[in-house]
């Protein structure tokens, strides 16, 4: 799952809780809506955190030959 799917999840909540003025007799919308956007953000987050981690580059390490280091080897 990529960020794109929890900004749609955080969308569709919005909408669900500030927008819609649907009313199921079994379903709370806007407490769903809530629980969307809550879980799209934390989604959003924790795919960043992971992203960055994924990401970082470490320089390789090499050896550094001075020509003192190149004297010793002739």
């Amino acid at each position: 799952m990529g960020p794109g799917l929890f900004i749609i999840m955080i969308a569709v909540g919005a909408v669900l809780t500030f927008a819609s003025d649907w009313e199921l007799a079994a379903v709370d919308l806007d407490l769903v809506g809530l629980i969307l956007m809550g879980v799209g953000l934390l989604g959003t987050t924790v795919c960043a955190g992971v992203l960055r981690r994924r990401r970082m580059v470490v320089p390789p390490v090499a050896p550094t030959v001075t020509d003192d280091d190149r004297r010793g080897l002739l």
